[in-house]
């Protein structure tokens, strides 16, 4: 199998911007603390957004849930279709133009055809437009150590097809959170071409401290990827808690920049050649038998 990943490859569905092969790109993960209110977590995306533009970012990532962290019912008022985008895809679009960047929009409720369970959706946009979207695929179904009980699934429909997109030229691999716990979903992405992968991702702070570090580098090293990880950090409405600690990994496991406690990003470059050499220094990928 070859490890030249610069075309996206045939077997995944995919969307193309304008072909621009890169040799690095300045990327950005951004950590929130979303609350229930639309507008006011839009405003901070948009200080975010603009702060990271401003230190040359050109792919900038959100965590899921940037828009709205809230109640089941309220998610379901709040959810938007993409062909007829609302407050929250509309904000995304004006940004990407603005900014001339690519934005990773983490996870937010799309409509999905049943009213009851909108899909957990990570829109990539352009400055020409929406690129890309991935529906999640693997839903949190867990009655976790500390009491807290989640069901994705209850209100929450579920995507099924993987999604590599391109950004100028360079291949990006699409998951939600809970995506980060199945390594045959990012084998899927790397057979896609994958260069980049995002895990925008909301990890509760029981899981997020043992296991959400390990996990992203893991998925970095064994696929030879850059891993963009924005999260939500701190405490939201239900008395839910996450994790934070978004993170930049390179496809040697190292971790190249990290957020603090708190709101706040994190700027740093990937560098493809260095990928490349990684990726022929230890050809691991060429020697797969399965």
């Amino acid at each position: 199998m070859s490890t030249d990943s610069r075309a996206c490859k045939r077997p995944l569905r995919r969307v193309h911007s304008p072909r621009n092969d890169r040799a690095a790109v300045r990327a950005c993960v951004i950590q929130l603390n979303s609350q229930d209110n639309v507008g006011a977590n839009l405003e901070r995306v948009r200080t975010r957004v603009e702060q990271a533009a401003s230190l040359g970012a050109a792919l900038i990532t959100l965590p899921e849930n940037f828009a709205f962290v809230g109640t089941e019912d309220e998610k379901r008022q709040v959810a938007e279709s993409i062909a007829k985008p609302g407050p929250i895809v509309q904000a995304l679009l004006e940004l990407a133009k603005c900014h001339r960047v690519h934005i990773v929009a983490g996870g937010f409720p799309e409509q999905s055809g049943d009213a009851q369970r909108p899909y957990n959706c990570s829109l990539l946009v352009g400055p020409e437009g929406i690129v890309a979207a991935y529906r999640k695929i693997h839903l949190f179904d867990v009655s976790l150590p500390d009491g807290t009980v989640l069901q994705e699934s209850k209100a929450t429909r579920a995507g099924s097809e993987p999604v590599v997109a391109s950004v100028d030229g360079v291949c990006v691999g699409m998951t939600v959170c809970y995506d980060l716990r199945f390594p045959e979903l990012f084998r899927k992405l790397l057979d896609g071409g994958a260069r980049i992968v995002t895990v925008p991702a909301a990890f509760t702070l029981t899981t997020g401290k043992d296991h959400w570090h390990v996990l992203l580098r893991a998925r970095a090293i064994e696929n030879q990827v850059y891993i963009l990880a924005p999260a939500q950090h701190g405490k939201h409405p239900l008395g839910r808690q996450t994790n934070g600690k978004s993170i930049v990994i390179d496809p040697w496991g190292d971790v190249i920049a990290q957020v603090s406690e708190g709101e706040g990003i994190a700027v740093t470059d990937l560098d493809f050649t260095y990928q490349d050499r990684v990726r022929a220094s230890l050809p691991c990928l060429s020697h797969r038998r399965i």
